[in-house]
């Protein structure tokens, strides 16, 4: 054997975290209507702002928000990307979407998966509508809607995304 030893490169660790997590009273609300298959806001009081997931106070304001505003599941592609590496353990195979989607009648995007459409023809502006997991699976989260799929709506101009009416582009 030799004196000289081998330049490690590299080294794996397993690391398991275990979470608790305490939502507060506007997400737990928000997580008490999904599970009825609802999908609500919050609007700020003072820039009128919809925002969801809500978070108890408007993020540019920093005022409480209470009024809760029930929104469709409709949505506009503000912006995505297309996901080509592998991410341990996700089911998900690559290449698939990850999209930042404004609801009709939100003003903030919150990301979600995009499926049922050709990677290469996601755009910005696109309609889409959620595609939800049967109600006997539903549950306190987000991943009860599957994912969003194009729907056959005109776009919307990129200077609209999050300024739409609640009923969209007819509003």
């Amino acid at each position: 054997m030799s004196d000289q030893a081998e330049d490690i490169t590299g080294i794996e660790t397993p690391v398991y975290l275990q979470y608790r997590f305490t939502a507060g009273s506007a997400p737990a609300r928000f997580l008490t209507r999904i599970r009825e298959g609802v999908l609500t806001g919050q609007r700020c009081p003072r820039c009128s702002n919809v925002y969801i997931p809500p978070r108890g106070s408007c993020p540019a304001c920093g005022v409480p928000t209470e009024e809760e505003v029930v929104l469709p599941d409709k949505a506009t592609v503000q912006s995505f990307t297309v996901v080509a590496i592998p991410i341990p353990n996700n089911p998900i195979k690559p290449p698939f979407v990850i999209a930042n989607l404004v609801l009709d009648g939100a003003n903030i995007s919150f990301i979600h998966l995009m499926s049922e459409c050709e990677n290469h023809e996601v755009h910005i502006g696109q309609r889409v509508q959620a595609v939800w997991k049967p109600e006997e699976e539903w549950t306190y989260a987000m991943d009860n809607i599957r994912y969003f799929k194009p729907i056959d709506e005109p776009d919307v101009p990129v200077d609209r995304i999050g300024k739409l009416a609640i009923t969209g582009l007819q509003g």
